[in-house]
């Protein structure tokens, strides 16, 4: 006997998020559980680390829960992923003052196989190498589905620069991984 977990829908989102205002611990864990995935899968891929996105990620959450009558839109996930944001670029500040950054571990490519693990390895690699700017757009837009529009309203940005950034990340991004796909087709 299999029990599937349905999906709440927009309406019981919205209505979710609504209630958490008033601080509904319910209406928290209904947020929680639809968003927690891409929250993480987000603080994974700006910083690069499981254990310091699990803190950024358990910090969203705190954060979110604390300031809970602070929110004042209609679209729960771009303030969510605000939150997740600034987190994430407080933790990069922080690894910067104290120097935890490992140059040397975040140079090299790893040798990739035929393998999707390799492929995405190597993925991984080069979206840490981009500026943290165009990180986080193509994360927002490539991983997470967001629109332009969403990006900007997460970012604080005009939706033309939002463009621009994942633009520029996609470009980017081909560039560093040029040598990694020549290799990968001539194998």
């Amino acid at each position: 006997m299999s029990l599937s977990v349905r999906k709440p829908s927009e309406d019981e989102l919205r209505a979710a998020a609504d209630e958490l205002r008033s601080g509904s611990a319910a209406a928290f864990q209904v947020l929680y559980k639809q968003y927690s995935p891409s929250v993480y899968r987000f603080c994974l891929r700006m910083l690069g680390e499981s254990s310091t996105a699990q803190d950024a990620f358990q910090e969203t959450f705190m954060k979110v829960f604390e300031h809970h009558s602070e929110f004042r839109g209609d679209h729960f996930p771009a303030w969510l992923f605000t939150i997740a944001r600034r987190v994430c670029l407080n933790h990069i500040r922080s690894m910067k003052e104290h120097d935890m950054f490992d140059e040397e571990a975040h140079s090299s490519a790893p040798m990739i196989t035929s393998t999707d693990i390799g492929m995405q390895m190597c993925v991984n690699n080069a979206l840490m190498h981009l500026p943290l700017q165009l990180r986080e757009a193509a994360i927002l837009r490539e991983y997470e589905g967001y629109s332009y529009q969403e990006i900007a309203s997460i970012v604080g940005i005009d939706i033309s620069l939002a463009k621009v950034r994942v633009h520029r990340a996609r470009l980017l991004l081909r560039k560093l991984l040029a040598p990694v796909m020549q290799e990968w087709y001539e194998s």
